[in-house]
Formats: C-alpha cells, structure tokens, sequence
C-alpha cells in the first residue's frame, strides 16, 4: 500500500462486504455531516447514518458504493473500517425489490400510529438510499 493511499473495509455480522487496499478518497455521511477521508487523515471514530459509503482509487478510476444501515466508522494507520448491520454494494441491488420495498413503506406510514410510522420511516429511508445508490435518484 502506498503512502498516499488507505485501506477500506465494510464488515456487517455476516462478514466482509467490501475489502479494498488503495482508495485515494472516502467519503462517508456519519451523524455529524459528510466526512471525507484521505491518506494519513487524522484518527476517528464516527457514528453512522443510513447512507452511502463512496470509495475512490483515481490512480485506477475505480469508484465504488456501498449502502449502510448506519453503525460506525474507524479510521487508524491508514485504514478506514466501517461496521454496520447491514451493507450491499450498488451492483448488488435490485431496484425494482428497492423501489417496491419503498412504495410498501410510503403505504404503511400513511395508514400507522406513531410508533409503527418510526419503524416504516426507517424502512423507507432505507430503500431510498439503496434506489439512490443505483440510479442516483431519490
């Protein structure tokens, strides 16, 4: 690895979703606002929200992103490791699953009281970000 590049990993509970050893750039959504991370960016840890990990390797053109269901990212020694309970790569998705998922979500909090309308809200945040992390599009 290069000293001018770092190491990305994205581990669920059932194991590595993304392994990559030269991104020049990451950028991630945590809870405090959009973080990016280069080569030798100072320590961190951040909490995470749903959103999109977005991995970059502009010595090779390589762009890569990955949907999180939020959890934490940790940042050391040139190796960034993003744990969440759930994560799928964009390639992986399929949309018209993620666009009907969303739809069933819009439905259920229309007709929820408030605790089920936070569960449904959470869904839907999901399946957007899953859609948006496919065709760029909301």
């Amino acid at each position: 690895m290069s000293e001018h590049t770092l190491h990305v990993k994205v581990v669920t509970p059932n194991g590595i979703i993304f392994d990559y050893e030269t991104a020049s750039l990451v950028v991630l959504d945590t809870t405090n606002g959009s973080e990016g991370i280069m080569a030798n960016h100072a320590p961190i840890i951040a909490a995470m929200q749903v959103s999109e990990v977005k991995v970059v390797d502009e010595e090779s053109s390589f762009e890569e992103i990955i949907t999180i269901s939020g959890g934490f990212a940790e940042f050391s020694e040139n190796t960034l490791t993003v744990v969440s309970d759930s994560a799928e790569r964009a390639q992986d998705i399929d949309v018209k699953r993620a666009q009907e998922a969303k739809e069933r979500a819009e439905k259920h909090i229309a007709a929820s009281d408030t605790d089920d309308v936070v569960r449904a809200q959470a869904a839907l945040m999901r399946a957007v970000n899953r859609i948006h992390a496919v065709t760029g599009s909301k």
